[in-house]
């Protein structure tokens, strides 16, 4: 065994070595107090009889008698305050370093528990400054963690589950190719490319959201002018959109303020709502509006908002709640059709965060929806 090893096991607990060290403080306290006293005690007392002596007061005769019982009586009254002070300190320490190593015993057996897999330990709060300054940290620390693992897990449980649909539709081709009972043809290997574009995109996706969530993606926040982007964005989806589909329209002011964003993350967020609106409205119209919110008391432009409204088919209100939550769909877009992989509300509410802004959502159903977010002002 190590020697360092050996040091280990041969320490004495915290315990312990508070008690000895308020022990030993004591023990240097009481000793300095009774050599001093020793010493200087007898000096004085016999310069106290001097000056009475030099008053008139005869103690020649008595002065060794007197000197001798002073001695008797301060050794005496000395020994039983000792003891008495002894006694007294001595328990009090011990209680102190008791009171002292309590929270970090409950520290330890906490962290086991949690090392062991409870992650719904906390510490509780403590009397002392610095142990409760840790409980705190460790405790944002728990949450962090558990926060942590039940993404993990729901990420596992959603995964698996939209992983099984195109996986069974490649299965099923694959099988009857085998057999043969099926012969291969232009538009089923067209079905079995579509469903391992789905999975690709599935995949890329989760990617995005992992790194959103756990704040890896990078975010470069500079000002901005939004309008040139959203002009552009509103061109590109309206050539994209079929004669008897919606109008897409820009419902902008011709003078924005900047705002700090990173570009490529708006554009992000902008292609999901507007790809969402497209998918969802078969007719009607599709806006993209920009305002300026004011403080209503100063009148000072505080934030710029940029909403993306629909005539689709809308959401329920007892949905609306879940919109924002990964793999949602509501019943009606679940279709093969829609292309969508229930990320990318998840994805852009994300992004808006992490720019400093804030998503929200209205809808009534059969009349639309309108998704709306504000960036903060340069």
């Amino acid at each position: 065994m190590s020697k360092t090893g050996l040091r280990r096991r041969k320490s004495l607990p915290l315990v312990s070595r508070l008690f000895l060290s308020h022990l030993l403080v004591m023990i240097v306290g009481v000793g300095s107090l009774l050599i001093i006293s020793k010493v200087s005690s007898p000096r004085f007392f016999i310069l106290h009889l001097q000056q009475l002596e030099g008053k008139g007061v005869i103690f020649r005769v008595a002065r060794t008698s007197l000197l001798k019982g002073f001695q008797t009586a301060w050794n005496r009254g000395t020994f039983w305050s000792v003891i008495v002070g002894t006694t007294a300190a001595g328990g009090l320490s011990y209680w102190l370093s008791r009171r002292i190593v309590k929270p970090l015993t409950q520290i330890e057996d906490i962290t086991q528990q949690f090392a062991a897999g409870k992650l719904d330990k906390r510490l509780p709060p403590s009397e002392i400054p610095e142990i409760n300054q840790l409980a705190s940290s460790f405790n944002q620390m728990a949450v962090s963690l558990e926060d942590v693992e039940q993404r993990r897990r729901d990420l596992v449980s959603d995964l698996t589950h939209e992983l099984r649909t195109p996986l069974t539709v490649l299965r099923g081709y694959l099988e009857e190719l085998a057999t043969q009972r099926m012969d291969a043809t232009p538009a089923m290997y067209q079905q079995l490319a579509k469903e391992t574009r789905r999975l690709e995109r599935l995949i890329n996706d989760l990617q995005e959201l992992s790194k959103a969530e756990a704040g890896y993606l990078p975010i470069k926040v500079e000002p901005l002018n939004v309008r040139p982007l959203l002009e552009s964005l509103v061109q590109k989806f309206a050539d994209q959109v079929l004669e008897e589909g919606p109008v897409l329209q820009l419902d902008c002011p011709e003078k924005l303020p900047q705002v700090l964003a990173d570009s490529d993350r708006l554009e992000q967020v902008l292609v999901n709502l507007l790809g969402n609106a497209i998918r969802h409205t078969q007719t009607g119209a599709i806006t993209v509006r920009v305002w300026v919110e004011r403080d209503g008391r100063k009148g000072i432009i505080s934030r710029l908002w940029i909403a993306v409204t629909d005539t689709g088919m809308g959401i329920a209100p007892e949905d609306l709640p879940h919109v924002f939550e990964r793999f949602w769909r509501a019943e009606k877009s679940r279709n093969p059709h829609t292309g969508g992989t229930g990320i990318g509300l998840a994805i852009s509410k994300r992004l808006v965060e992490l720019q400093g802004g804030e998503i929200e959502v209205e809808s009534q159903l059969g009349v639309g929806s309108t998704f709306r977010f504000y960036l903060p002002l340069a």
